[in-house]
């Protein structure tokens, strides 16, 4: 009999306990991009904190449906439960479990969080949501008992209207099932080289926007070459199709700025011109920002007028030949990858930790990072716009992806575009990259070429990429997809894991590629203080003379427009247990610690020192 139409006695079947496809039933309410709101200079409430926790590793909380908190059963006789949601220890979010707890180092499963709040409404009409802006992986939301809603993606912001089910002037209870487990078919698959933390690992905020309210917003330079074309796209929701209607007003006072937007429909878009000897452009010597302001007339589709704000730099990044231009000079990126992992917080990070990665950066005379291999947070990209670097970001589009399947492909659209408009206002993201080490087939061609397509839908101001491997069999740089690339990215390992290092001077010299290529990755590993010498694997004397010959060798090619060796800091990563590497990957600059540097950092701000 077909499982899914077989038919059970009612006397001897209990649901939670024989439905193996309960999870279908959170799949109904998916909260995706069309749904994120624009939070970059609005006003939130956060919902940090200390939260009730406790793991859930059979997801009984989904299966046997916990949220509802029903303690009768169809008799109206008490029975006995299996949760109790306030004795629970209490737990920091964000954070990540992994680390806040010794015994849950390798816990990749569903946990529960819980937390009540109070909510009173500031004004009439007003609606309230609430942002995530980081859930690994999977997330689903529950509030006073009912169900609103599962996120999938643990790296990208996703917002969920509560106005419906939030309770005024009592404790409304808040549940996050989060699900961390690793699944072939989603974005990352299962088969990582980094460490999948788990958790509510970012802030959590609530929101009050009007009636109708402006849900998203784009600022930008147009990249003309003028450098005098402002274009503002604004978008609005709260109001139907019939009502949409309306005006905007942008206003940057320091330009003299003031124009009204006129909405069709809810949404709309205006291009003005500004004297260009005015205008200030931003670059890593000069990172200017601008006050910008977006106000929605009273008239604008709805009773109440909504308001947002940001700081905004302007800039144009482009390609001619084998060469990148950053406001029509040509730069050279001096750069460094680096992954989302501390020792202390895991996936979890702060300011100050943003601000002493660019610190180190700025040590090794850098002017760019790659910030591998998913979304960091979203404070990285507002913190590097004011500190001048560069950033390249991606999406983990990651090694054997599912790339002939609909849903995969559906999740890594998504992450793309919740990417692209959390962080396209910031002048500091010039790369928006598809993916990274994938075999270049038929499907992965169809997919990751419509992911190039969806980013320059959604952006038409930054350089796509992708961080490619070599073709081995040729001995060069060819993949079928720098056809839909701005930028082509390349990895190679050669000194390391194929140790013919003559081999990259083959490639290089028998490549000519017409766009500019970025070494996305390369280096070797090194356990930080051990001298072994240049003949010794993992020894600091190996991995500098490693990068001294890399380094020797780019110098003799100008189709290569940038660099981000692997990887700034040591990580954790779950495949290497060498005596080594014990669980960490070792090719970092700089130890684990953050603070001891290796030999080759010194290679490096030499050799960007001459560039």
């Amino acid at each position: 009999m077909d499982e899914k139409t077989e038919t059970y006695a009612a006397d001897i079947y209990v649901a939670d306990i024989h439905n193996a496809d309960y999870e279908r039933e959170y799949q109904k309410i998916l909260l995706d991009h069309t749904s994120l709101i624009n939070i970059s200079g609005r006003e939130t409430e956060t919902l940090n904190g200390e939260w009730h926790f406790c793991v859930d590793p059979y997801d009984t909380c989904r299966r046997a449906r916990w949220f509802r908190e029903v303690h009768l059963n169809d008799a109206g006789v008490e029975q006995p439960v299996d949760w109790d949601f306030d004795w629970w220890e209490r737990e920091p979010v964000p954070g990540t479990w992994n680390v806040q707890k010794k015994e849950l180092y390798w816990y990749e499963n569903s946990a529960l969080y819980m937390r009540t709040f109070r909510y009173v409404p500031k004004q009439t009409g007003e609606r309230a949501f609430l942002c995530f802006e980081g859930a690994a992986y999977e997330a689903s939301v529950f509030l006073n008992g009912v169900f609103i809603g599962t996120h999938d993606g643990g790296s990208t912001p996703f917002t969920v209207d509560i106005s419906a089910t939030v309770q005024t002037d009592q404790d409304n209870r808040l549940i996050v099932v989060v699900d961390a487990r690793r699944n072939p078919l989603r974005v990352p698959m299962d088969n990582t080289d980094w460490f999948n933390y788990g958790g509510l690992y970012r802030d959590v905020h609530l929101i009050r926007v009007p009636n109708v309210y402006i849900k998203d917003w784009f600022v930008r330079l147009v990249p003309d070459g003028t450098f005098s074309t402002i274009r503002a796209d604004v978008a609005i929701s709260g109001a139907d199709k019939a009502d949409g209607d309306g005006k905007a007003v942008l206003a940057i006072p320091e330009l003299g700025v003031e124009e009204e937007i006129t909405l069709r429909q809810g949404a709309g878009c205006g291009v003005f011109t500004v004297n260009t000897g005015a205008l200030s452009l931003w670059e890593p010597e000069n990172p200017k920002l601008y006050d910008v302001s977006i106000r929605l007339l009273p008239d604008g589709g709805g009773t109440g007028a909504d308001f947002a704000q940001d700081r905004v730099g302007f800039r144009e990044i482009r390609t001619r030949g084998q060469d990148i231009f950053l406001n029509g000079k040509k730069i050279f990126l001096k750069g460094v990858s680096v992954h989302e992992d501390h020792v202390l917080l895991g996936k979890t990070t702060t300011p100050d930790v943003i601000r002493e990665t660019i610190r180190d950066l700025k040590e090794m005379n850098g002017n760019y990072l790659r910030l591998a291999h998913y979304p960091h947070d979203r404070r990285f990209a507002r913190i590097a716009d004011e500190e001048g670097v560069l950033l390249w970001e991606e999406i983990p589009v990651y090694w054997a992806i599912a790339f002939g399947n609909k849903n995969t492909y559906r999740d890594a659209e998504n992450q793309l575009a919740e990417l692209i408009l959390r962080d396209r206002n910031r002048a500091s993201v010039i790369i928006w990259s598809v993916g990274n080490e994938n075999p270049d087939t038929e499907a992965r061609l169809r997919f990751m070429s419509s992911l190039a397509k969806k980013a320059r839908e959604l952006d038409e101001t930054r350089l796509i990429s992708a961080a490619c491997l070599i073709n081995q069999s040729k001995l060069k740089i060819e993949d079928r997809l720098s056809e839909f690339l701005d930028v082509i990215g390349v990895n190679e390992y050669y000194g390391w894991y194929d140790r013919d290092f003559d081999k990259l001077s083959t490639i290089l010299s028998t490549s000519n590629p017409d766009k500019p290529v970025v070494i996305a990755e390369f280096g070797g590993g090194a356990r930080s203080g051990w001298r072994g010498g240049v003949n010794a694997l993992f020894s600091e004397d190996y991995q500098k003379d490693l990068y001294i010959k890399q380094g020797e060798t780019f110098k003799k090619y100008p189709f290569i427009a940038g660099l981000s060796p692997w990887i700034l800091y040591d990580f954790r990563c779950p495949r290497r247990f060498n005596r080594h590497q014990e669980g960490y990957n070792r090719k970092g600059l700089i130890d684990a610690d953050r603070k001891t540097k290796k030999l080759a950092f010194f290679v490096m701000q030499a050799f960007y020192k001459e560039r």
